[in-house]
């Protein structure tokens, strides 16, 4: 146990001996006081390790001095050496310092004499400046007196600059008092050079006025033309620009470089100059304005007016018929599909061309499509760049703005109700367009149609006048657009019955069969489908639209189904045929309730098979009886069959049963049928002839 302790201690020792020679003085105190803090005697063998160490270091440095005493040895030798050649060098520097102390006494005398010339020639500077500050006092005020401007401003340059740096010189002080007669004297010479420039201008107004109007047209044809190729929907005034500063009083464009009025406004004149050019500018203006009382042309111009307005309606016809080419070209280049958009920078492409604001639409995300085609925003520019065109011709007439927005107004719903409603109407009967080009035209004029109020807009940013002015045209774009989409909502119905009757004309019965096949007839189920595809299209239509033309397929399809069975040429008809017809209008029945057209209420879609129902269920039943009894009633079953619907439909059967039934005079169930066959006849003929009287 002694033994681990004392080996404790002697590595602790050690330990604090390592710190003591590798850390900063100021932090041996705590590193000592561990020692103290220890158990008693701790110090005593710290002292001696201590001890232990010291003698080690001394042998350490015995050893190094011992080892480089012979080098210090040398050093001290050649020290010696050395001395000698620094006392022979010190003499040297000694003779240097003596030479350096004469050269410089000889350069201090020259740089006395350098610094006396610097004097002179400084002084001589001095007095070259102050003569030339006078010069212009003296040439300016004597010689440039004729050139009022320039002697204004050379005066004010005397008081303001040079004649405080020379107040001291006596010739100084009397320029200085004599400047504010000098100025008064440039005063009234420069009143009277502006009453002769007043006078001058008045004589020479005519050259004046036709350079001012000739800018103006000039400024009038840039900023339009501007305006027309960045294709925005605001129409600036024009801004006339002249040579000199212009500005308008009372209709006339009047000048301000006038040297004269400048000089005024500089010297603190300006309310006087100002006042008085004004003035005789208002009385030239009423002068200009107002005809001399012998001042007579003797020619009246209306006639003149009258071809103007008669050549302008001749280029109105010309642009219509120029505008016809360019709207059957985008027809023709249009493919009736929505327009795709892929990135938001295509999207802000398309709405800045054409007004187009969906909230629905512009939360999808990229990439989505706008239901409009492309010729929708191209239609929008074109008319645009046609009210462009008009108003190129309208602004020469030099007419009122209210006539001019008027002249633009009528120009438009003539685009809009003869070329552009010209053009819709053609593409509409085209043979090539289909039902899902007519469905895309629907919704192109639709928003064609909602788009007029942005034109009307785009006419009024033009002219500056308020849509709300007593007198202002409405434009007809809404009764275009409007009857362009009732003849497609036609020509889709028109169509669509086409397509069904060519459906129909491959239908191919067995009206001799015996039995129905148990299945409906394959090309009905081929037109089921279809309608189908059809109507699915039909969801991006009004729904009316889409209702209005689902119900009109179904008569149309009940009609020639029922026109198929009354066909004057078919003459025999066996039940066989009777229930396979009963199938294929069976599947009509159950396509009417699928709801292919969401809108409908109850069995309203049904309704238009009812005929053929009525008239097959009559037969498949055979229920004459009740018939007979409740016809007229308006309770009957079978109240939408006609007797005379019946009657051919009746007798197309009984010769089917005389010729089919040879033997069926000696079976009594035949016989009883065919009696009761002729019995019903003989009744319907005679409700038949009861109608007709």
């Amino acid at each position: 146990m002694a033994e681990s302790e004392t080996l404790e201690y002697v590595t602790e020792h050690e330990r604090i001996l390592q710190e003591i020679e590798s850390t900063d003085t100021a932090c041996v105190g705590p590193t000592l006081r561990s020692i103290y803090d220890d158990q008693p005697n701790a110090h005593k063998r710290f002292m001696e390790k201590l001890d232990a160490r010291i003698r080690n270091h001394d042998r350490e440095i015995e050893k190094m001095c011992n080892f480089h005493h012979q080098g210090f040895v040398d050093a001290i030798t050649e020290l010696l050496k050395v001395r000698t050649d620094a006392e022979k060098l010190m003499g040297q520097v000694t003779d240097t310092n003596r030479r350096l102390q004469e050269a410089g006494r000889e350069v201090t005398a020259q740089t006395e004499e350098v610094i006396c010339c610097r004097i002179q020639q400084r002084n001589m500077v001095t007095t070259v400046e102050k003569l030339q500050l006078c010069i212009p006092g003296m040439t300016s005020v004597y010689v440039n007196l004729s050139v009022y401007y320039a002697a204004l401003k050379t005066m004010e340059q005397l008081e303001k600059v040079y004649i405080p740096r020379v107040s001291q010189y006596r010739f100084c002080q009397i320029m200085a008092e004599n400047l504010p007669r000098l100025r008064e004297e440039i005063k009234e010479i420069s009143m009277s050079d502006l009453k002769d420039f007043l006078e001058s201008i008045r004589k020479h107004s005519d050259k004046v006025g036709e350079t001012a109007m000739r800018q103006a047209q000039q400024h009038r044809t840039f900023n339009s033309a501007v305006a027309k190729q960045a294709n925005i929907g605001h129409y600036d005034k024009p801004v006339y620009s002249f040579n000199g500063r212009m500005h308008t009083q009372n209709g006339l464009m009047i000048g301000d470089d006038i040297g004269d009025e400048e000089e005024a406004d500089e010297e603190g004149d300006r309310e006087t100059f100002e006042n008085y050019y004004r003035k005789q500018r208002k009385k030239q203006a009423r002068l200009v304005l107002q005809p001399q009382a012998n001042m007579d042309y003797g020619f009246p111009v209306n006639r003149l007016f009258d071809l103007l307005f008669e050549v302008r309606d001749q280029y109105n016809e010309t642009l219509l018929k120029k505008w016809v080419l360019v709207f059957r070209e985008i027809f023709e280049l249009d493919n009736y599909s929505p327009i795709p958009v892929e990135t938001e920078d295509e999207y802000k492409l398309v709405v800045s061309r054409f007004p187009f604001h969906d909230a629905e639409i512009e939360k999808q995300d990229f990439p989505k499509k706008l239901p409009m085609s492309q010729s929708v925003p191209q239609i929008y520019t074109q008319v645009k760049e046609f009210i462009y065109a008009s108003l190129k011709f309208s602004e020469s007439l030099h007419r009122s703005s209210t006539e001019i927005d008027d002249m633009l107004r009528k120009s438009t719903n003539l685009l809009l109700t003869r070329t552009l409603s010209s053009c819709l109407q053609n593409l509409i009967k085209k043979p090539h367009i289909g039902l899902t080009e007519l469905v895309q035209i629907i919704i192109n004029t639709t928003h064609l149609e909602q788009a007029c109020k942005y034109l009307e807009e785009f006419i009024t940013n033009i002219t500056n006048v308020s849509p709300e002015t007593v007198h202002t045209t409405r434009l007809y774009g809404l009764s275009t657009f409007k009857d362009a989409r009732h003849s497609a909502e036609g020509e889709i119905y028109t169509k669509l019955n086409q397509k069904i009757d060519e459906f129909v004309q491959l239908a191919d019965y067995e009206w001799g069969m015996a039995e129905s096949d148990g299945r409906a007839s394959g090309y009905l189920m081929d037109l089921i489908n279809f309608l189908r595809s059809t109507f699915q299209v039909f969801t991006h239509l009004p729904g009316k639209v889409a209702q209005t033309a689902c119900m009109s397929a179904c008569k149309h399809l009940s009609i020639s189904l029922m026109q198929m069975l009354l066909d004057t040429e078919l003459k025999q008809i066996s039940m066989g045929a009777i229930q396979q017809f009963n199938l294929d209008v069976i599947q009509c029945e159950l396509f009417a309730s699928s709801e292919p057209v969401p809108g409908f209420q109850g069995d309203t879609l049904q309704l238009a098979f009812i005929d053929l129902r009525q008239l097959l269920d009559l037969f498949m039943v055979w229920d004459w009886s009740t018939y007979l009894a409740d016809y007229g009633q308006p309770t009957s079953k079978y109240l939408r069959v006609n007797p005379a619907t019946a009657l051919a439909l009746l007798e197309k059967m009984k010769d089917t049963s005389k010729k089919n039934n040879i033997f069926s005079q000696f079976r009594k169930n035949d016989r009883d049928k065919q009696k009761l066959i002729e019995t019903v006849v003989k009744q319907l003929r005679s409700l038949v002839n009861g109608m007709s009287s």
